[in-house]
């Protein structure tokens, strides 16, 4: 059995990053993810006025309960969907003049939904290119809050933006959901602002929070659901075993159910309260699975890439927003299927990939962090696999390929 340290979870780092920066005193966050994704929120909140002290495995955020300490700035927020969906919201909250905008692959993502709700809560906002998307100006006066409805279809990052917001409005919020795809990074977000102080009811597709702020804590963060994915289904396609600590049937992020995605396949999976293994069958002699994505999306590159190890068909459906990440994920899984030999088929929100002995090719990965990691474990599996661009990695988990490489390297020995 080996044992993988994951970094820390992308998604709680960066909502502790926000809830930390809005509340009252010093937070102090305990093994943060850094990478480019959360190097760019942190410095998106100095931008904004925010101080941040840093130390290995540990930062502290003093908070500004009322907004950016700032009246005018101009923040850049790179690549990172939560960097470019939570900071306008941060900043809508303070008084003055605030500037956003992003790479020209998060420019093409679709902010609307979140940026109409702003708009209909009383935010003066304007979007300086197309519409729904970035780059945004905001001229901040405070929310007084109210109500309003949201389509989180696209992304929960929307829903999970307002929420965020909600105590920091004059007289609460009150949000409709009419449709909502990825509810457990919902859940997380409910969980942590609940932990900060905050009150957050939920009935149904409908969500009150509480006007009253929040309080620093201490915070330890979790290693990422998501990452752990490639860990585990390098175990599962090797006949190897895993096990990942830190992440277990008490984690926060939905994405630990991936495990049992490979339990449907053939593996054995031991999950603890806080930690997770996974033995691959022999030879890595996997099943085939038709299983629905739609609250688990981001593990579906990992499942794809993998799939072809399988005895029988993998389908992969109700996965349409995967369409809308940093690629067309779902394009871009088929697309280098195929460049490996391996049938493929795709629908509007659904992919299905054929058992095949894969040929080695070169992986088009589109910027896309998920999409290289994802194909590199397809790689244990078949020599010749290279990727046109390894660095994208970083966004998420810089240190990926010293990981693979000591997996690779112990178990050929």
């Amino acid at each position: 059995m080996t044992v993988v340290d994951i970094p820390g979870s992308k998604s709680i780092t960066a909502r502790a990053l926000f809830l930390a920066a809005a509340a009252h005193g010093t937070t102090t966050l305990r093994r943060p993810l850094s990478s480019d994704d959360t190097e760019g929120f942190a410095e998106g909140l100095r931008v904004l006025g925010y101080q941040l002290a840093r130390e290995e495995g540990l930062w502290r955020i003093e908070g500004r309960p009322h907004g950016p300490a700032v009246r005018e700035a101009d923040v850049y927020c790179r690549d990172g969907a939560t960097t470019s969906r939570f900071l306008p919201v941060l900043a809508a909250a303070g008084e003055g003049l605030f500037r956003f905008d992003a790479s020209a692959q998060m420019r093409r993502r679709p902010i609307g939904p979140l940026t109409q709700a702003l708009r209909e809560l009383g935010v003066d906002l304007t979007h300086e290119g197309v519409d729904g998307h970035h780059p945004v100006t905001i001229r901040a006066a405070g929310v007084k809050g109210g109500r309003v409805e949201l389509d989180a279809g696209l992304s929960s990052q929307f829903l999970t933006a307002l929420l965020l917001l909600g105590p920091m409005t004059a007289d609460g919020l009150t949000i409709s959901v009419t449709d909502l795809v990825s509810k457990p990074y919902v859940d997380i977000t409910v969980a942590m602002m609940r932990r900060f102080g905050a009150t957050v009811e939920h009935d149904g597709s409908t969500f009150a929070v509480a006007p009253g702020g929040y309080q620093a804590t201490e915070y330890l963060i979790e290693p990422d659901a998501s990452t752990a994915s490639y860990a585990l289904a390098a175990a599962a396609v090797t006949g190897r075993a895993v096990t990942v600590p830190g992440l277990g049937s008490q984690a926060l992020q939905g994405d630990i159910r991936f495990a049992g995605v490979l339990e449907q396949m053939g593996a054995t999976v031991d999950m603890g309260p806080d930690s997770v293994t996974v033995t691959g069958p022999a030879e890595g002699r996997l099943r085939g699975v038709t299983v629905n994505m739609r609250d688990i999306s981001d593990t579906m590159p990992t499942l794809a890439a993998i799939a072809p190890f399988a005895s029988g068909p993998v389908r992969i459906e109700d996965v349409y927003n995967t369409r809308v990440k940093e690629c067309d994920r779902l394009d871009a899984c088929a697309e280098n299927l195929r460049a490996l030999k391996v049938p493929v088929a795709t629908g509007r929100d659904w992919i299905e990939i054929q058992p095949a002995e894969p040929a080695p090719a070169h992986i088009a990965c589109h910027g896309d962090h998920r999409i290289a990691m994802a194909f590199s474990i397809a790689g244990l599996r078949v020599p010749g696999i290279t990727l046109d661009d390894p660095g994208c990695v970083k966004k998420t988990f810089p240190g990926f390929h010293e990981t693979l490489e000591t997996l690779r390297r112990d178990w050929s020995g």
